[in-house]
């Protein structure tokens, strides 16, 4: 896979030239975009490539970009995922010139429906949802007007009132517009504009019993802030003519609407009401569980906010709905750990190994951190008369170019030296308990003298100063590439081995300090992070990712 080209070879995608088309012919002067998050989930991949772009192009042509919370919908939103949602902006790198609220504006998006209303362009309806849905007609076929379309506007203002009033009960009334019930866009027909919702709201309290519909509310917030570029995903195509018909009624800032695809991985879902399908079900241990694809679940299983955003970059901006292979982001991840990440050893299933001729306590032996980077130092390794090794990595009756562990065979210990196995010791059942082995004091890497060569090297811990470590090796969450949309509940696609434990693995004492921003490559075995569950008594280390690709794609 090619690296990224540098930043001026790169093409602009197609957001990027309307921006730049727009400063050149003087439409705009500066360039303000934002993103809306609504607070009622933890954010996912797909809102990554949202905030990638709407910050990034911003930053591009000298911008800024506010972060304002759709929080229009009480009974669903949180401050707990305003806060998560603050704390993954900033955790991939990115700073808000502003930050608002929908709530911010809800006297002067009031305002606007009573403006509407005065207007004769919004009317108070009695129909119940069941009859708004019967008369609303079918692509084909026009919908019906409302018995209620024509009251005049000073009804519509006493019962608009009396709405805000709390004098009906929910679903009693609503505020719609008066468009086209024969428009060809079903988003035409009347939509509606306020609702009544008696619901605490996480910012107002009981202010308000009625809230504005999201596509009332969207493009006068926009307007308010003197957006100039509104990036959405494709969904909302069919909902910029409500947009551009609001604004151009209400006579506002002209801010303009501009669709992507949104982002599609593979072997995932980037849907919120199917992402907390398996939180409450327990499908997976919360909304940071490391399988998750939400920001926090990523952040936690090791990912970095570089690999993220390299991520976006490569799957780019597109006008059409495309899988992105998750291999892609896995891939940007390896490459950017490779490149920042400490080298310790870990032994996952050990066996024991004693050096028969080493005759001191104990000696301190120097490894390098990270090969990959000059100045990233060096860490102490003991090395003593016991070690642990991995078992795969002996075999009594080895194959041919079996280069690892073998009576008779010589290899070298990683950062230390060659050794040669002489013997084993086994239980009544015929299991290795020991590996006896020799060294070669003139053997040490770095300063070797013993002419000896050796094809295979292999990672230890001394036994006397090894950490007890629990492992936990993710895998992806499902087993079929686009579970949703397979046939069925999404959620019989989900790989049941997508966890794996190993709670008896032993680390080099140079872990012992791990904190959990660190990333670490265990050498042999893939890439792994601390994990917040870790106690003083015992480590957890989270695989971020393998040291290649292994997943195998299930075959129908």
């Amino acid at each position: 896979m090619e690296p990224l080209k540098k930043e001026e070879e790169r093409s602009l995608n197609f957001i990027e030239e309307i921006i730049e088309n727009d400063l050149k012919s003087g439409k705009h002067t500066s360039i303000l975009t934002r993103f809306p998050p609504e607070p009622n989930g933890y954010l996912h991949l797909g809102h990554a490539s949202s905030i990638w772009l709407n910050f990034g192009v911003a930053q591009k042509f000298g911008g800024k970009t506010n972060l304002r919370f759709d929080d229009t919908n009480p009974v669903t939103e949180d401050t707990e995922y305003v806060e998560s949602i603050k704390e993954d902006i900033r955790w991939l790198g990115y700073t808000w010139a502003n930050e608002f609220y929908a709530s911010d504006y809800f006297d002067k998006i009031y305002a606007f429906a009573i403006q509407l209303i005065m207007q004769g362009d919004a009317y108070v309806d009695d129909l119940t949802p069941e009859e708004i849905a019967e008369q609303k007609g079918t692509p084909t076929e026009p919908g019906k007007n409302s018995p209620f379309r024509d009251r005049l506007p000073a009804e519509n203002l006493e019962l608009f009132a009396q709405m805000k009033a709390g004098k009906f009960e929910e679903g009693a009334k609503i505020l719609r517009a008066k468009i086209d019930m024969s428009s060809p866009n079903m988003l035409l027909r009347d939509p509606i504009l306020y609702r009544i919702k008696f619901a605490h709201h996480h910012r107002t309290g009981d202010q308000w019993c009625i809230y504005p519909m999201y596509d009332f509310a969207h493009g006068q917030s926009d307007a308010i802030e003197n957006i100039t570029h509104s990036i959405c995903t494709l969904e909302f195509i069919p909902h910029r003519a409500m947009y551009d018909w609001c604004i151009a009624k209400l006579n506002l800032y002209p801010s303009h609407q501009y669709e992507f695809a949104r982002l599609n991985v593979s072997y995932t879902v980037m849907s919120k009401r199917k992402l907390l399908q398996l939180v409450n079900e327990n499908h997976v241990k919360g909304w940071d569980d490391p399988r998750m694809p939400t920001i926090a679940g990523m952040r936690r299983r090791g990912y970095t906010p570089a690999a993220i955003r390299e991520f976006c970059e490569r799957a780019g901006i597109a006008k059409r709905d495309k899988l992105n292979e998750i291999s892609l982001l896995e891939f940007c991840v390896r490459e950017e750990l490779n490149k920042t990440s400490f080298r310790r050893m870990v032994v996952f299933n050990p066996v024991k190994v004693v050096i028969t001729n080493f005759t001191q306590e104990e000696i301190f032996l120097e490894g390098e951190n990270n090969p990959e980077e000059e100045n990233s130092g060096v860490r102490l390794l003991p090395f003593s008369k016991e070690l642990y090794i991995e078992r795969d990595d002996f075999m009594e009756n080895p194959p041919k170019k079996f280069f690892r562990m073998a009576v008779g065979q010589s290899v070298r210990l990683k950062s230390a030296y060659i050794v040669s196995c002489h013997g084993i010791v086994k239980d009544a059942e015929g299991n290795i308990l020991e590996i006896h082995c020799h060294y070669i004091p003139e053997s040490k890497s770095g300063s070797d003298t013993s002419g000896l060569k050796v094809q295979g090297t292999l990672h230890w811990v001394s036994i006397k100063h090894a950490l007890s470590v629990e492992l936990r090796a993710y895998d992806r969450l499902f087993k079929m590439e686009n579970p949703a949309i397979e046939e069925g509940d999404f959620k019989q696609y989900i790989n049941t081995d997508s966890l794996h434990i190993i709670s008896n693995a032993y680390a080099e004492p140079a872990l012992k300090d791990a904190t959990e921003s660190q990333r670490f490559q265990f050498l042999r075995k893939g890439y792994f992070c601390k994990d917040k569950d870790s106690t003083d008594h015992k480590l957890v280390f989270n695989r971020t990712v393998t040291l290649k690709e292994s997943f195998t794609k299930e075959v129908k």
